[in-house]
């Protein structure tokens, strides 16, 4: 019980992190009903657009300086790739049986990982990320790094952020309408085309931020790293509600926390030594996630983004 306090903080930064990248996949889903599975790699595109910001700084350039430039270059990488993304792989198959979409994001999905593996200077192995030198900040008993503080604070601005600018912009209210009936927003005037767009950039701009958070807290970046984050990303929008961008982050933190809390306490219960261990996090969130999908298919929260105006 002397662990609880670290392992809850573990599960928090990693749960933050599923959350930011999860607002992604539901915001598009619950606008055009399209599972988007290269949003994985738009998440690892924006780590390497950080990387890159911090690279090409002079000598010298103080990290937290540095942090907001990196924030906008992974942004600019992210948004770039997925808004041509939606232009001219998915836009074309709009109209189309659902699988052809899916197989398209799917195809997509490695093309842009085989791309920076091939093409980015050393990708081939894991690039180190910068990192603070600060000594860990101890609250409540859990030692956080500085850098893990980050993808804290962030998730939290970031949710509060987009929840405003959805329930009082008018943009964010098109965005409810074109998810609510897409054909009776075009009648009001509404350019769904734009809306879509948005959607995609909102997303991939929250994934890049969650990408400068991974590497701040793990030290590298890998062109592999957005497989298996953007699949748990989406297990938990599904675990959050599909749709629900609230239920994104609800699902993200569920999961993360969960997945700490498995993975340090479920090896030291008798009779499960050998399903302790980090070796089968992966096991325990999915298993979770059909445990709750057996009990309430459609999530915790449940609802689309349109319910929630």
């Amino acid at each position: 019980m002397n662990e609880l306090p670290q392992q809850l903080a573990n599960g928090l930064i990693l749960g933050a992190m599923y959350g930011l990248i999860a607002i992604g996949y539901t915001m598009v889903y619950g606008i055009v009903q399209l599972i988007n599975f290269a949003h994985g790699e738009i998440f690892m595109i924006g780590g390497f657009g950080a990387l890159t910001v911090h690279l090409i700084l002079p000598d010298g350039f103080s990290l937290a300086a540095a942090i907001p430039l990196m924030i906008i270059g992974g942004m600019i990488c992210s948004v770039a790739v997925g808004t041509a993304a939606e232009r001219f792989a998915y836009r074309p198959l709009r109209g189309a049986p659902r699988l052809a979409p899916l197989i398209t994001a799917i195809g997509l999905s490695i093309f842009l990982q085989q791309a920076v593996w091939k093409w980015y200077p050393d990708a081939k192995k894991d690039l180190s990320f910068p990192q603070f030198d600060s000594e860990p900040v101890n609250i409540l008993g859990a030692n956080i790094q500085i850098g893990s503080l980050f993808v804290l604070l962030a998730a939290p601005l970031c949710m509060l952020t987009l929840g405003l600018f959805v329930s009082k912009t008018r943009s964010g209210r098109g965005m409810q309408a074109t998810a609510q009936d897409p054909d009776t927003a075009k009648l009001m005037g509404i350019n769904t085309d734009r809306i879509i767009v948005m959607a995609f950039a909102i997303g991939a701009a929250f994934a890049a931020i969650a990408a400068v958070g991974y590497g701040l807290h793990n030290g590298q970046v890998g062109f592999k790293m957005g497989f298996i984050l953007g699949l748990k990303a989406f297990t938990a929008a599904v675990l959050g509600g599909i749709g629900n961008i609230y239920g994104a982050m609800l699902g993200g933190l569920v999961l993360g926390v969960a997945e700490s809390l498995a993975t340090g306490y479920i090896g030291e219960i008798p009779g499960m030594e050998l399903f302790g261990g980090g070796a089968w996090k992966d096991v325990w969130a999915f298993t979770l996630l059909i445990l709750v999908l057996l009990l309430r298919p459609q999530g915790l929260l449940g609802e689309r983004v349109a319910d929630r105006a």
